[in-house]
């Protein structure tokens, strides 16, 4: 569906939930609502010191016939970036018809809700979310009427009790609750469940792992999941959507005149950090430490209730690579966590029958959420679905999505075909050997783009623009297999493994981040016709942190096939123009060999 330039902020959003704004769910003509409705305001205490009162608006979804003997677990829900209580409305009501209490709330900084937009901060957001757990868990002087805080609202008292909460400790008002959202709304439920083991399962949808990775991604050099040692390039589309949304937020919270600088009202360091990201390419050292603190990278081991990672395959904001990094470190600390990958994301709709909330049970996403939450906020025995579920477009169905789902009691999946660099510009496998050959190509200065295909936001705003790869000659090489004569089906991280030669970044790299050479690869579906085209326009920035060694590039995830008749390419160019690139240019070359190799995980 095209979108005009007014929806921006849409695009901000939980696109893949775009079900959930659609108002209230439905019920037959003179059908009695089957839940009470009421917004109400909450004062909440955040900040590192607890120091910066803060009021939320949100609404309260109680089901008919929850009463303090009749108690029913409750979910709490929030925004994606610039949205409001008001996104989450059909997901509410469909969870409150079948029998839970549902708390929607504006994010602080969005719809309604003053002070500042932290990114999801656990010393802000987590403790603002905190608080509304104990409202629903029958704490008094929380809930207001009025803005002004001057009217308090009754207390909650309808909402199922646990003896005791994660961490064994006893409390008078912990509430059986689990979290929901998207994007913003997904990075909240791990700010809160870090600091809160009142919490009892999280269900985050697209959201991210590491902020520094996904603003400034680096796909080498990394330490610990997406997390890297060295930083990347700067995304420039993506921030700049965000700086118009958040002005947007600005004069919907009656900040007028908006703030200094292109930026919204962020936390205080994090215009600063995306002004001077966009001009030298990339973050700073104190800014990455900053986005970091607000990220699940740092805080996961606090996180210990069943986590249902949902993430886009449609994604250039926070791409499948950032769900994997989470569901790893869950796995391996022992945390119950399951993972699907879904069609859709910030960069492309949802498949028909992924998700429904009017009738969770017909869209396959929308009813793993369901039967989590029936699962551990009801105590029932139902079945939560595999361990790992990603989308396949290329499987006809009708109807619910999950035929279209392949499964997998593991993750990873599939099993790794490596291609090697051959010649001038040729992929051999097998037993074919490599031949001696290589490409010459050259980095543009100050950043710019080498290709004029889509951009992450504005492509999708401004209409269709064409997805062919269009690099300009002598600023990227390439390599491609021979035409496959059979489906080619993919699933999972493309790797690549490069040695490059760059004789001016080999000198100029001493000086930091500012001389180390940038290049953007990216693996490309070629058509009969010779039409390169992007993989959900993904490509895998790469800041090298030295040229004169060979490095690995993860590949942002992928979930494609290749159909017979077609070639897998791989390419290695100079800019972007979703990122910002290198400043100075730099000669590169890099020659075949069967150490330069690229490796797909193929599945059936």
């Amino acid at each position: 569906m095209k979108r005009t330039v007014g929806s921006l902020a849409t695009l901000l959003l939980i696109a893949v939930l775009a079900p959930l704004a659609t108002g209230a769910a439905g019920n037959p003509a003179g059908a009695a609502t089957p839940y009470a409705l009421s917004t109400l305001h909450f004062k909440v205490v955040v900040g590192p010191a607890n120091n910066q009162a803060c009021d939320i608006v949100g609404d309260v979804y109680v089901p008919t016939g929850a009463s303090s003997t009749n108690r029913m677990p409750a979910v709490l829900t929030t925004n994606g970036f610039g949205g409001s209580k008001n996104d989450q409305a059909t997901a509410a009501a469909s969870l409150a018809a079948r029998g839970y209490v549902v708390l929607s709330y504006s994010g602080l900084g969005f719809g309604g809700s003053s002070c500042k937009i932290t990114l999801d901060d656990p010393d802000y957001d987590g403790k603002a979310a905190s608080q509304l757990v104990s409202y629903l868990g029958g704490t008094g002087g929380i809930a207001y009427l009025d803005a002004a805080h001057t009217q308090a609202a009754p207390v909650l008292n309808v909402v199922t009790k646990d003896a005791r909460d994660h961490a064994g400790v006893a409390r008078s008002n912990d509430p059986r609750v689990g979290t929901f959202g998207g994007s913003y709304g997904g990075g909240f439920q791990f700010a809160v469940a870090s600091i809160d083991a009142r919490v009892d399962a999280i269900v985050p949808f697209i959201t991210w792992n590491d902020l520094s990775y996904s603003l400034d991604p680096n796909n080498t050099a990394q330490t610990s999941g997406v997390s890297t040692s060295v930083p990347g390039a700067a995304k420039l589309m993506w921030a700049l959507g965000f700086s118009v949304t958040g002005v947007a937020g600005d004069l919907q919270n009656q900040q007028v005149p908006p703030d200094l600088l292109p930026c919204p009202n962020f936390a205080d360091f994090v215009c600063p950090a995306l002004v001077l990201a966009g001009t030298t390419g990339y973050l700073q050292p104190g800014d990455i430490a900053s986005l970091r603190h607000a990220s699940v990278a740092s805080y996961v081991a606090k996180v210990k209730v069943p986590t249902l990672l949902v993430q886009g395959e449609r994604d250039t904001l926070f791409n499948l690579n950032e769900a994997v990094a989470t569901y790893r470190a869950l796995q391996a600390q022992g945390t119950e966590a399951k993972m699907i990958w879904q069609q859709g994301g910030h960069s492309g709709d949802s498949a028909p029958g992924e998700v429904n909330w009017t009738d969770p049970a017909q869209g396959y996403t929308s009813g793993r959420v369901l039967g989590w939450f029936e699962r551990y906020l009801k105590g029932r025995s139902v079945s939560t679905g595999p361990e790992f579920a990603y989308f396949r477009n290329w499987i006809p169905y009708t109807g619910n999505a999950a035929p279209a789902y392949g499964t997998s009691s593991a993750f990873p999946v599939g099993t790794a075909r490596t291609w090697r660099l051959s010649g001038a510009n040729a992929l051999v496998s097998g037993t074919t050997p490599s031949v001696a050959g290589s490409q010459s190509f050259l980095t543009t200065a100050a950043g710019l783009p080498t290709r004029l295909d889509e951009m992450d936001v504005f492509g999708s705003v401004l209409g269709p623009i064409s997805s062919a790869v269009t690099d300009l000659p002598g600023t990227y090489a390439a390599w491609s297999s021979p035409t496959l004569t059979a489906p080619l089906r993919v699933a999972g991280s493309p790797k690549a493994t490069l040695k490059v030669g760059a004789p001016t970044a080999a000198l100029t790299q001493v000086l930091g981040a500012a001389g180390q050479l940038v290049l953007f690869v990216k693996v490309v579906d070629v058509a009969p016709d010779g039409t390169a085209t992007m993989i959900n326009g993904l490509e895998a920035p790469v800041r090298v942190p030295d040229v004169n060694q060979p490095f690995t590039v993860t590949l942002p995830a992928i979930v494609h096939q290749f159909a017979a008749g077609h070639q897998v390419r791989l390419v290695v160019a100079g800019g972007s123009i979703n990122y910002r690139g290198g400043l100075v240019a730099a000669p590169v070359t890099i020659s075949s060999g069967s150490a330069q190799t690229l490796s797909l995980p193929v599945v059936p």
